[in-house]
């Protein structure tokens, strides 16, 4: 199973456009990434009436839907946890993930002064990086909000 990296923060922080960010950086550098976000509300990719919709509702426990490079996978799991989901991710270099903040993996928070109070991960041991535009110590790796080359070289030293 390749490393896995959870980018964490609070709702709005910007998670999401920061591995919008990271990610191009690994590919330039030769990395497979695959990403995992966590959906705690549930999600729904499949649409009604659509024939692997149809396949799911006669009762199949799995749908794959293929297309020239392209697979997508539709199956019922009541996994809660990241140890569940390694097995789809084996011929990737590195897993960034958004979200499972309680998982024990490592983490690189991200927190933006104009959308919270404090960080949530002050004094956590899974804590590799925090990534800000205020200035605060948490005792790891601090980089800015567009410091991306450089959070790549610390992810890239420590996990590939």
């Amino acid at each position: 199973m390749p490393p896995i990296i959870s980018i964490v923060g609070k709702s709005e922080s910007g998670k999401t456009t920061l591995i919008e960010k990271i990610i191009p950086e690994l590919k330039k550098r030769g990395y497979k990434i695959g990403t995992i976000k966590h959906a705690y509300h549930g999600f729904d990719i499949d649409q009604k009436g659509k024939d692997s919709w149809r396949h799911k509702k006669a009762g199949a426990d799995m749908t794959l839907v293929a297309s020239p490079g392209k697979i997508a996978i539709i199956k019922d799991d009541n996994s809660e946890s990241l140890a569940s989901l390694e097995k789809y991710f084996n011929d990737m270099d590195l897993v960034i993930v958004e979200g499972y903040k309680k998982e024990n993996k490592p983490k690189i928070e991200i927190f933006r002064s104009a959308r919270h109070r404090k960080p949530l991960f002050q004094g956590d041991d899974n804590l590799i990086a925090f990534v800000t535009d205020m200035d605060v110590d948490l005792k790891v790796p601090k980089f800015g909000l567009e410091d991306i080359e450089k959070l790549v070289n610390l992810i890239e030293k420590k996990y590939l």
